[in-house]
Parts: C-alpha cells; sequence; structure tokens
C-alpha cells in the first residue's frame, strides 16, 4: 500500500483545474490541429503530424497521472488544524543558523513551490519540523551537512 497523497483544499482545485483546462481546451485544439494535419495527405512526413501525436500523448500522460493523484488524494484543511505543533498544513517561521528567517507552509507533494515558500512534508525540513513546537530547535540533514533551525512560530490557517 502507498503512502497517502496529502494535498490541501488549494492544491486541489489547481490539480482539478489543470485536468479540466486539459480535457475541455487543451486537448480538443490538439486533436483538431492532428486532423487538419491529417488531411494534407502524407504523414509519414509530416512534422505536425507527428508533432501533435506527441504532443497528444503528452497531454494524455498528464490527464492519466492528474487522474490518479486526485482519485487517491486526502485533502486536508490546515484551516480545521489547531494547536502548537507542526503538522499537514501548518505555515511555520523558522530561523537559521545565520539569524534569517523564512515562512514555510508544509503541503503536499504536488504542490511544492519553493519561490512561494510551500515545502513538502517529506522534504528534510518539512520531516524535521513534523511534531515540533515554537522555540524547538531542530536539526536539518543537507547535502552540505547538518543545519540548525530554531521554530519561530506555528499557525494554521
Amino acid at each position: 500500500m502507498s503512502d497517502p497523497a496529502y494535498i490541501t483544499p488549494s492544491g486541489a482545485r489547481r490539480l482539478s483545474e489543470e485536468l479540466a483546462r486539459l480535457r475541455s481546451v487543451e486537448r480538443p485544439r490538439i486533436v483538431q490541429e492532428v486532423a487538419d494535419a491529417a488531411a494534407q495527405g502524407d504523414r509519414s512526413e509530416n512534422a505536425e503530424y507527428i508533432y501533435g501525436k506527441k504532443k497528444l500523448r503528452e497531454i494524455d500522460r498528464r490527464m492519466h497521472y492528474l487522474t490518479k493523484r486526485l482519485e487517491k488524494a486526502v485533502v486536508v484543511d490546515p484551516s480545521e488544524q489547531r494547536g502548537d505543533k507542526v503538522f499537514f498544513g501548518a505555515t511555520v517561521e523558522i530561523e537559521d543558523e545565520d539569524g534569517a528567517r523564512r515562512t514555510y507552509q508544509i503541503v503536499g507533494e504536488d504542490e511544492i513551490d519553493s519561490a512561494a515558500g510551500r515545502i513538502s512534508w517529506r522534504s528534510p525540513v518539512g520531516r524535521s519540523l513534523l511534531g515540533k513546537r515554537a522555540g524547538d530547535v531542530i536539526t536539518v540533514r543537507r547535502p552540505a551537512g547538518e543545519a540548525e533551525m530554531e521554530l519561530i512560530s506555528v499557525r494554521y490557517g
């Protein structure tokens, strides 16, 4: 049995919207382009036809992936979480050894966006934070070596 695919409501919504867009906009457009290219004759040397078929396979593969991820997704709403411990969906502020502060939200693997501060609960930092409280010092194992960080705050919602 595989691990649960935790996801926030906004992450599930983004995946659903992408699937809907692929199904109702992108795929029909590419199907039409392939049909138009096929109507031009010899398909073996028709670059538009060959590229269109390849693009169609990529869209179908992505749609299949999104469908499977959404089927096994476990939606966890951070606004329904309470307490002072870090769990899935928490927004945390940490301070590293150099005094630099960062804010992260602990999210599912399909929602990772380091530029927006969304890190996976399975990442080294995410795993180190789970179950901790404000004031705790965590040690994160990184390729560059271990780093100590202090958990400044935990909030949900």
